[in-house]
């Protein structure tokens, strides 16, 4: 038994930790069994120099605890840890808010941040997660470029701005996503992370991969980073503004390492607990990110449930993904879903399914695409979707089915991915390839923030096809997404072409820390590729119009989706009455069958209200589908 795990044999605990506040007084809780001593800071701003009070805290059994009499809301606090005779100064890990840069934790009465009819403001329900429709959007992206005319540019109260439209007087906003058909907006990181400085004026651009203060929401997204309740009442603005439009909050999570590991709060906190280390005692580095976070000892655990738990229940947000959930255990992830669904039981859970390298912890207790049975409340993305439809993202020039020509072998793997990745007798596929056991499992997508959008992977994959294919292609990849069974994800401006263009030549495909004029939503696009814009919503529509494109379970799937093979490896796939002629190669295919049919989608338009009839022979042109339903 290691050091870590008698600390958890003897001194785990299971109540509140934090500033647990009434109006009458807080009572501070910090877990640091090894310490030999904690005394309480509390500051009446963010950044002056000397506290206005100390308290020295009392320890029982590793806990240490002060009450403090009277109203704190809006008071900052912080902890001075004693660990043999060396004292450090360091947040709360459990601090639901902070001053500018999270260096100072802050008592928050949350009541007393609530928008106005907060109340009144509920959660999004699904009836199954297969019945989402995820769009993935960096805050900073959503406002700050000059072409969405925003007032609150870069900040969490632009969801919260209505009638917002771009230079063509088009809407655009939380109008126009809820007008695509988008169920639930996930947000790329938006607690406190430290790779941005909130006390600077000077534009600054991350992705938010780096975890400082898991409780807090990001300054830099606040119109006062220097107050920790105006971030607190801003995220749930925004939260409030999606949720009268309809739209669900995804908060993408982080708990997988921290953005430094020797002067983190938690290191400050507990020296070495909250971390993983190899054999020969130094930080393992799973995420490539230069620690790991050791989410099966019994206080990082908990505090991840603690932390889910608090952001659906505090913030109402209403799913939650998770960053290399390869590098997390299964059964915290397992807990957290039971705790979440107590407070949400429409909760929408989803994450990456791998690692960014090494792990010490047995592969067999983590959270990786191959244990997803062991998962059943969460879905994975299937990389496997991805790299299939349009090639490998670690090799800008592969190509896969909608981009490679004529393939039949990639086919048979295509026949699979519409099976939402599920084990069918009738497709080819090797059984070890197969991890998901539902299609509530499985997210399909070929574009998120990571790596070359589509649209720059297609032109890089295929530089001697024209502008027009390039198009048809993007086209081709949404039909697939939307119509295959599991839940549907794309990244925001996938539907406008989004591109990230390099000033030199050549496309960005890791755009974590590149400048607005990169990574911003240009919302001129959505009337300048209004076409393509429109054949992403009427794919969205017929996606909900249609309850066979959103199979419950497995052996649905296996009973009612079939396959016919056509000409060079393309696929007529059926589910009932409803059709997907699927055309990858460079000529038109032809399927001819005696019927009459209705078409709701071919490779110029798509709509839900459907587009004409047709009897006895279906064409698709190259690199489209045809999406209709036969009748007599």
């Amino acid at each position: 038994m290691n050091i870590f795990e008698k600390m958890d044999q003897e001194y785990a605990y299971d109540g509140a930790l934090g500033a647990v506040y009434t109006r009458e007084k807080t009572e501070f809780c910090v877990w640091s069994p090894k310490a030999d001593g904690v005394t309480l800071n509390l500051y009446r701003d963010s950044v002056c120099k000397i506290p206005y009070g100390t308290e020295e805290m009392k320890s029982e059994n590793g806990v240490w605890t002060v009450e403090v009499s009277g109203d704190l809301h809006g008071v900052y606090y912080t902890y001075s840890m004693n660990f043999d005779g060396e004292i450090s100064e360091t947040i709360d890990i459990y601090a639901q808010s902070a001053g500018a840069n999270g260096k100072r934790g802050m008592v928050v009465d949350m009541s007393r941040v609530n928008p106005e009819g907060w109340e009144n403001c509920g959660y999004v329900t699904l009836e199954n997660p297969v019945d989402a429709v995820l769009y993935e959007l960096h805050v900073r992206d959503f406002s700050i470029d000059g072409s969405g005319g925003f007032r609150n540019r870069g900040k969490f109260g632009a969801f919260a701005e209505k009638g917002v439209k771009n230079a063509f007087g088009d809407e655009i906003g939380l109008g126009y996503i809820r007008g695509l058909g988008v169920t639930h907006i996930h947000l790329l990181p938006s607690f406190d992370y430290g790779s941005v400085d909130e006390s600077s004026a000077k534009p600054q651009f991350n992705w938010g991969y780096d975890p400082v203060n898991y409780n807090a929401p990001e300054g830099s997204y606040s119109s006062n980073a220097a107050d920790g309740l105006t971030r607190v009442r801003e995220f749930k603005e925004m939260v409030k503004a999606a949720h009268e439009s309809g739209l669900g909050i995804v908060m993408d999570v982080v708990y997988n390492h921290t953005y430094s590991a020797d002067d983190s709060p938690f290191n400050m906190t507990v020296p070495g607990y909250y971390y993983r280390h190899n054999a020969n005692g130094t930080l393992s580095n799973g995420s490539a990110c230069g620690n790991e976070f050791a989410s099966e000892r019994a206080m990082a655990r908990k505090f991840i449930c603690d932390s889910l738990c608090m952001w659906a229940r505090d913030y109402k947000v209403d799913g939650f993904r998770f960053d290399l959930m390869g590098l997390l255990d299964i059964e915290t992830l397992n807990l957290c879903a039971e705790k979440l669904r107590e407070i949400n039981p429409n909760v929408i859970l989803y994450g990456e399914g791998w690692t960014g390298g090494d792990c010490p912890l047995d592969e067999e207790l983590r959270a990786m695409k191959k244990n997803a049975r062991g998962l059943p409340r969460f879905a994975m993305f299937s990389d496997d979707f991805r790299d299939g439809l349009k090639g490998s993202v670690f090799i800008d020039t592969d190509c896969g089915y909608i981009n490679g020509g004529e393939n039949p072998k990639s086919a048979e793997l295509v026949k699979s991915l519409m099976c939402g990745g599920l084990k069918n007798p009738d497709v080819e596929r090797d059984n070890r390839e197969i991890w998901a056991d539902a299609p509530q499992q499985t997210v399909n997508y070929v574009e998120a923030h990571d790596n070359l959008t589509l649209f720059d992977k297609l032109h890089v994959s295929c530089p001697d096809e024209s502008e027009e294919t390039i198009i048809a292609m993007d086209k081709l990849a949404a039909a697939l997404i939307f119509t295959a069974q599991g839940i549907p994800f794309f990244q925001a401006g996938q539907e406008m072409l989004r591109s990230k263009p390099l000033p030199n030549g050549g496309f960005d495909e890791n755009s974590y820390k590149s400048p607005d004029s990169i990574n911003s939503i240009k919302w001129n696009k959505v009337t300048e590729n209004a076409e393509i814009v429109d054949y992403y919503r009427g794919l969205i529509a017929i996606r909900k119009k249609f309850p066979q494109l959103r199979l419950r379970d497995a052996d649905e799937i296996r009973e009612r989706v079939s396959f016919e093979d056509i000409d060079g490896g393309a696929i007529l796939m059926r589910v009932d009455d409803l059709f997907v002629l699927i055309n990858p190669t460079d000529k038109s295919v032809t399927y001819a069958r005696e019927g009459k049919y209705r078409v709701y989608a071919d490779d110029k338009r798509a709509c839900a209200e459907g587009l004409y009839e047709l009897e006895d022979v279906l064409t698709a042109k190259p690199k489209s589908v045809i999406i209709g339903t036969s009748f007599n």
